[in-house]
């Protein structure tokens, strides 16, 4: 109770994400924080799956081997003639599409911001074209799928599958990549459908924020993996 006999307001805040602002917009930012944090536990294990990647890629490159024939140690590691110009722009669309992704998450961070203006009556802002970054980001990721599809087969036909190991270790680094980011592929799926169906520009905003994030580590990623086959082909 409040002096003078009034109810003193109810509290808003906390930790917990239940706060208002507006007086009727749940604050997003304490999932958002949440979110993030989270993103950044899960891209901590992808980091040491590519490490350990990495590491059993550079050793059985240099490890001999034990010929029972000859009773000689051989290196049995083939140098693989890797389709470079394919995985070059292969690497060119997806850092064009994280540039892309990076632009829808700012797009919509801006509408967040002027969304409590709009919500004044009788203020306008007036009506803004609003460039598809999203779904231009989905577009190329399932290009660079496509292109990854395709170095793929191209060093099949020159002979190199995953049963030799010199080639498996391609297959297995550009394989377990491509499989992360259909993941973000997936995300960002959910969040274009989310657009359309104009749900709550708090949720819009949390959804790319942190798949944009994603998107940003899988670019980063997948031009590590291509420096290191580039020098260790």
């Amino acid at each position: 109770m409040a002096r003078g006999g009034g109810v003193a307001p109810p509290r808003t805040g906390g930790d917990d994400g239940g706060s208002h602002s507006g007086g009727n917009r749940p604050d997003y930012l304490v999932r958002l924080r949440r979110l993030r944090l989270g993103l950044i536990a899960g891209l901590s294990s992808v980091t040491m799956i590519f490490v350990a990647l990495t590491s059993a890629f550079i050793v059985r490159r240099g490890l001999p081997t034990f010929d029972d024939r000859t009773n000689t140690y051989t290196h049995d590691w083939l140098s693989l003639s890797l389709p470079m110009a394919l995985l070059l722009v292969n690497t060119l669309v997806l850092v064009v599409s994280s540039v892309t992704v990076e632009l829808a998450r700012r797009q919509l961070a801006r509408r967040m911001a002027l969304a409590p203006v709009e919500s004044i009556p009788g203020v306008t802002l007036g009506r803004e074209s609003q460039f598809p970054w999203l779904a231009t980001t989905i577009v190329l990721g399932f290009g660079f799928l496509a292109g990854q599809w395709m170095a793929w087969q191209e060093l099949a036909d020159r002979g190199f599958d995953i049963t030799k190991i010199s080639s498996s270790f391609f297959y297995l680094l550009t394989g377990t990549h491509a499989a992360h980011l259909a993941g973000g592929l997936m995300a960002l799926l959910y969040a274009g459908w989310i657009t359309l169906r104009h749900k709550p520009i708090e949720r819009q905003r949390v959804v790319v924020d942190v798949t944009a994030w994603y998107w940003h580590f899988m670019a980063f990623l997948w031009v590590y993996i291509f420096a290191l086959l580039w020098f260790m082909r």
